[in-house]
């Protein structure tokens, strides 16, 4: 009996030593980046407040998505996202805007210690995600709310930014991430006129 027993674990042994391996992290961590000019920021107003972006729940998952010509989604397991979407957006539109209207005080609404600011800026996002027709589709509405006073008119945004190449499920996401971040442009640039 005591032979037998080496004899069957050792196979065992070997098995449990493949199971427990480590396998390699294969996914792509994707962020999202302000593409306006940087410059020095040194003014205090606007005093602005970014409150959190709200997204249709297809697009509130650590993946990234895209439609197809069928209305399909296809959720890229491999391409991630680094942070969420919203805070992505929230983060990317606070540095545009401090660029574009030269004022330190714009920051996603959770930086802010107290309520010092005057404005509240909100966004919620219908469309951010590639077509099959090879372009990235933004479509949102926002309003900036001023903290005291009478209720902000919301304002509607709709760009289209070629991809520049199509997209693979399996291949490079830069061209999509290039494209939201012109995207997000657009938009600062459209909302710094309105402040």
């Amino acid at each position: 009996m005591k032979s037998i027993l080496p004899a069957l674990l050792v196979p065992l042994l070997f098995a449990s030593c493949n199971a427990l391996s480590p396998v390699e992290d294969t996914s792509v961590h994707h962020l999202l980046d302000p593409v306006i000019p940087d410059r020095p920021v040194t003014g205090a107003s606007p005093a602005v407040a970014i409150s959190s972006p709200a997204l249709p729940s297809y697009l509130d998952r650590q993946q990234l998505v895209s439609r197809t010509t069928t209305g399909e989604l296809q959720m890229h397991s491999y391409h991630i996202w680094g942070e969420s979407l919203d805070a992505g957006i929230a983060r990317v539109t606070a540095v545009n805007l401090s660029r574009l209207t030269n004022s330190l005080n714009i920051q996603p609404a959770k930086n802010f210690v107290t309520l010092d600011y005057q404005w509240l800026l909100e966004i919620r996002v219908a469309r951010f995600e590639p077509d099959a027709a090879g372009n990235l589709v933004f479509d949102c509405t926002w309003k900036v709310q001023p903290v005291e006073g009478s209720l902000a008119n919301i304002r509607s945004f709709s760009t289209t930014v070629p991809l520049g190449e199509p997209l693979d499920a399996t291949g490079p996401q830069t061209h999509r991430i290039r494209a939201m971040n012109e995207a997000l442009a657009q938009l600062a640039r459209q909302i710094a006129r309105s402040l």
